[in-house]
């Protein structure tokens, strides 16, 4: 399978902020153009921060809650809707379809994934 991934340095790939949070509260996001949650989630010692998923095809509020995700916090903010998303919360991308990357074993929150 080819990628059109550039090739990076260990460098580049450091500068990448991933952390483990445990999702707290979500609600439909009624105001965002497609389909999505907004989502509260608990990185620990580095505190909560929102987010916007388009998650809505694969995942009910009831999954979400307590669900262990890994999400980019070192990205600037960004306006959403009414809403401003303090971090990426990463999936793997199938066509419209994302499913959510998890821990498969219970882990602290904020831990950093390398």
């Amino acid at each position: 399978m080819e990628t059109n991934a550039k090739t990076i340095d260990w460098s580049d790939f450091e500068k990448i902020d991933i952390r483990v949070g445990t999702i707290i509260q979500d609600e439909l996001f009624v105001e965002a153009k497609k389909p999505a949650y907004k989502l509260v989630i608990d990185f620990g010692e580095l505190g909560q921060r929102k987010s916007s998923a388009q998650i809505t095809q694969l995942y009910t509020p009831e999954d979400l809650i307590g669900k262990q995700v890994m999400a980019v916090i070192n990205f600037p903010s960004k306006q959403i809707a009414n809403m401003q998303s303090e971090c990426l919360v990463l999936g793997i991308v199938d066509g419209n379809l994302v499913t959510l990357l998890t821990s498969d074993k219970p882990v602290k929150n904020g831990l950093r994934i390398g």
